[in-house]
């Protein structure tokens, strides 16, 4: 892939994350080649830093602290080779960047580590209900700062992860189709009776497996999450992700296989909420309306013009997940 179509193909997704889309054009308009975006991302995350730093006031120093991890984040999106350097170093800048900015801006926010998961609980320490934001294949806790703030506007407490594969994990550990017991720890470690789980992508997947096997599942909402994968029809730039989240291609092709809901979906008793693009159409991913048709108490968001993740069309379904979730749960 030519760096322009990198750029073009990364740009909804980014700005999404909460990257300033200006500041995005003028750093991949730098680029001469793909090879050169984790370095040039990283670059603009320690801009950042600098000026968190340098700043004024706390709330600007958090500010900017946020921003770089978001930016460290999109810089593990390049096209790496197998478990590199640099985006292990990337995906733990975004992590301590994280760290720092909510240190300033939310000091009542928890870590809470397991053996396979790594996260933030944020909100309100009495919130009479917690959401559980679940990222996807090449995705972090860094990313989906949008969905966790809606969720918090709504007074809920909202626990942001990393899992197997994942964001500050992805170094240590590769991804597993059987995500919902990991699902399960977080829940245990919380103590909380009962959760809402949101996914992004392939969280989706996790999220509805979730539901499927844990009671605890009071509702679950899927964003662009497949419903199954086809490996043999998977193009390459997806088949080179997986294979590196994976470590290694017959683990790769193993985990497409299990990607199924046929049979959990039927299983899943809570309220479910599927949301999907019109416009997200991935050679090898079943979309997720046989999900949303097959789950008892399945309900279906299509945006026709959205695309992968919808960062292209968030006032057309952001908001209306939200307010789905906090009533689901009794808000």
């Amino acid at each position: 892939m030519n760096v322009a179509d990198l750029a073009a193909e990364n740009l909804t997704r980014a700005t999404a994350a909460g990257l300033d889309p200006h500041e995005y054009q003028r750093v991949t308009a730098e680029l001469t080649s793909a090879d050169g975006w984790g370095q040039a991302f990283t670059r603009a995350a320690r801009r950042h830093l600098v000026r968190a730093e340098q700043a004024a006031s706390p709330i600007s120093a958090g500010e900017h602290y946020q921003a770089a991890a978001r930016w460290f984040h999109i810089a593990t999106l390049g096209p790496y080779t197998d478990r590199a350097p640099a985006e292990t170093q990337a995906a733990a800048e975004a992590d301590a960047a994280m760290r720092r900015a909510l240190e300033i801006l939310e000091p009542g926010a928890r870590r809470v580590d397991g053996p396979a998961f790594a996260g933030w609980l944020r909100g309100p320490a009495d919130a009479p209900a917690t959401v559980v934001v679940v990222p996807g294949l090449d995705s972090g806790k860094e990313e989906f700062h949008a969905v966790t703030s809606a969720l918090l506007r709504r007074g809920l407490a909202v626990f942001t992860m990393d899992g197997p594969g994942q964001g500050s994990l992805a170094a240590t550990t590769t991804v597993r189709p059987d995500y919902h017991q990991v699902i399960g720890q977080v829940v245990d470690a919380l103590g909380v009776g009962r959760v809402g789980l949101v996914g992004l992508s392939l969280g989706g997947y996790y999220v509805a497996q979730s539901a499927a096997h844990d009671p605890r599942v009071a509702a679950a909402a899927t964003v662009s999450g497949p419903f199954r994968l086809d490996w043999d029809a998977f193009p390459p730039p997806l088949r080179n992700i997986l294979t590196r989240r994976a470590g290694g291609t017959r683990a790769a092709r193993d985990f497409a296989d299990r990607v199924d809901l046929s049979a959990p979906a039927p299983r899943i008793a809570c309220p479910l909420l599927v949301v999907d693009g019109g416009q997200d159409d991935i050679s090898g991913v079943t979309c997720g309306e046989p999900l949303a048709r097959l789950a008892p108490r399945g309900e279906y968001l299509l945006v026709p013009y959205g695309d992968h993740l919808l960062g292209n069309a968030h006032a057309d379904w952001l908001p209306a997940v939200a307010d789905w979730m906090s009533e689901a749960l009794g808000m």
